[in-house]
């Protein structure tokens, strides 16, 4: 397979799973607003890195006098959603996949691009019309919707070859950065000490760190027991049968990374390093990172994922 096209098929991947990541965190955001005092900005923001270009919209907004913490909250949805000068948007990262998979019609089929394209379509038409009386809350969660449906069409329609393999390694590979994100910044946010129990615990709170990848549900078929910030973090690190955990996504791209070295029968340093972050997720143990600390190691993995990505990108895509 050309890089070039193994280079589009992976970062649509990573902009299809950015894309469904940002709806649901804007939607757990907006419904924490309603029960706290609106300082959701501030964290939703550093889970992309971005206070710096959110603060400049901050500094525009108070400019024009739009303060308070509605207005506030305003800003960040447009900023996180349909600001096109924001590459974690959205509506860009809808655009860049988009993008991508028109260059590559010939490898994926037409259920996985008409849902695209039609999303993009949808996206674009509505930010062209007037957005004063766009309904964005209704838009956000179409995209959360149709994202699913597009990863749905790949696992049904797609034929499993190098063309497959290098979509899912975009997707698992961004899907499990952003676990590790979301968990890093919101679980320090709420215990900024990284204790790993509460003497008082904020439910709504905590559920919405849960609901940030969509897995209230999954927590109490788990657990069955009321939540407990220590076995929040385990069931987003390291349980495995859980899809949006970062074991989860690790051992997805250590598999898919497998597959690519048998169709080419050759390895390299990027399939050692996906072997080496998934067995560090496979054998660890909860108790065992709260010794170490939860934000060591889960700065630890963010870097080493962060490395495997720019690895993959030297052995693969001729970055």
């Amino acid at each position: 397979m050309l890089s070039s096209t193994a280079k589009n098929l992976y970062w649509m991947g990573r902009y299809l799973q950015r894309a469904k990541t940002t709806a649901r965190l804007i939607e757990a955001t907006q419904r924490m607003a309603l029960q706290s005092s609106g300082k959701e900005a501030e964290g939703v923001v550093a889970i992309f890195g971005m206070e710096d270009e959110f603060r400049q919209v901050q500094e525009q907004a108070a400019q024009s006098q739009r303060q308070g913490s509605r207005r506030r909250l305003s800003d960040l949805v447009d900023f996180l959603a349909f600001d096109e000068r924001n590459p974690s948007s959205i509506v860009s990262s809808i655009g860049s996949a988009r993008r991508n998979a028109r260059e590559e019609r010939n490898n994926i089929t037409v259920d996985v691009w008409e849902s695209l394209n039609g999303l993009w379509l949808e996206l674009s038409g509505k930010l062209r019309g007037n957005r004063a009386g766009l309904d964005r809350g209704a838009l956000i969660e179409s995209v959360k919707k149709q994202a699913v449906m597009i990863f749905g069409a790949a696992q049904v329609t797609l034929l499993r070859d190098e063309a497959y393999n290098f979509l899912q390694l975009g997707a698992f590979l961004e899907r499990g950065d952003n676990t590790a994100r979301i968990l890093d910044v919101k679980y320090h946010l709420l215990m900024p000490d990284g204790r790993p129990h509460a003497d008082t615990l904020d439910y709504f709170a905590w559920s919405e760190v849960l609901a940030c990848i969509g897995a209230v549900r999954t927590y109490r078929r788990i657990y069955r027991s009321a939540l407990d910030p220590m076995k929040i973090a385990e069931l987003m690190m390291l349980r495995r049968d859980v899809p949006r955990s970062v074991h989860h996504c690790l051992w997805m791209v250590d598999l898919n990374m497998r597959e690519l070295a048998d169709a080419y029968g050759t390895r390299g340093e990027a399939d050692r390093l996906a072997g080496e972050l998934h067995a560090r997720l496979r054998y660890a143990r909860i108790d065992a990172i709260y010794q170490i600390g939860l934000r060591p190691f889960l700065g630890g993995v963010r870097a080493d994922i962060a490395t495997l990505s720019d690895t993959i990108g030297r052995q693969f895509l001729l970055d």
